[in-house]
């Protein structure tokens, strides 16, 4: 039995039909390595102040077009980098992520330029309850015996004196990854070289509290601080008897005399 010819143009249809597609998936490949660069990528979580080094990166091709400020490009640029902000798995590693060259690791790659790392002592209470957290924004308030006023003496005060403080660091930890509460005995606070002066004479004269403050709150609140005659609405009242210059310091219900 004799098959049918086919017509020769069909065979030549279909070599066109392949050779279309052969040209089409070939300017494909080309127009996607055109329109896509490779880019420097965290291949595990990268920690504050982490030197990265080759095992922690990956290269992977990104659109072009969408290609974030920043990125990285060249794998030899992060060798020996230290890390100032935390990069989890699968996101591109940005140059504002990364300390300045030469930097060393630790808790120094995060503190700016001109500003200083304090660490003062908390407890439970004073801490906020364990929720300032590295990256939070804190008030320092401190509560000294004595207002400073030889009118008022023996007269306690509480006063704001330092003010959207940047936390650097709870106890041992300065990822602010980790976002459970705890109880530590130290906070690292990020300051200028004048606010670690107050900060230092403050610790010395009171004790001090951080008050937890919103992220986006860059208000500031000039206050008076309160003492005991404030707080209770009393005035003390002064009074001089004899030639002994006694005085007698009425507070409310209470008296005493100093010389």
């Amino acid at each position: 039995m004799k098959w049918p010819r086919k017509p020769w143009w069909m065979g030549a249809t279909i070599l066109m039909a392949l050779s279309v597609a052969a040209l089409s998936a070939r300017s494909l490949l080309n127009a996607s390595a055109v329109s896509s660069i490779p880019i420097a990528m965290a291949a595990s979580a990268l920690e504050v102040g982490m030197r990265i080094d080759a095992s922690q990166i990956t290269h992977v091709a990104w659109p072009r077009a969408l290609l974030p400020p920043g990125a990285i490009t060249d794998l030899t640029h992060l060798e020996g980098r230290v890390l100032r902000a935390a990069v989890q798995p699968g996101l591109p590693i940005l140059e504002g992520a990364l300390a300045p060259e030469g930097v060393r690791g630790g808790l120094a790659a995060i503190i700016e330029p001109g500003r200083r790392a304090m660490t003062v002592r908390v407890n439970e209470v004073v801490g906020v309850a364990g929720f300032a957290l590295p990256g939070n924004f804190v008030d320092v308030v401190v509560n000294s015996p004595h207002d400073g006023n030889p009118a008022h003496l023996g007269s306690p005060i509480s006063k704001i004196m330092l003010e959207h403080i940047l936390v650097l660091a709870v106890a041992q930890e300065s990822s602010p990854e980790d976002s459970k509460p705890r109880v530590v005995n130290a906070v690292t606070l990020e300051v200028t070289p004048t606010e670690a002066e107050k900060l230092d004479l403050a610790r010395s004269i009171g004790n001090l509290s951080l008050v937890l403050r919103n992220q986006a709150d860059q208000k500031s609140s000039h206050t008076e601080g309160v003492t005991r005659q404030t707080l209770l609405g009393t005035q003390a009242a002064i009074r001089v008897t004899g030639p002994t210059a006694l005085v007698e310091l009425i507070r409310g219900n209470e008296r005493s005399f100093v010389r």
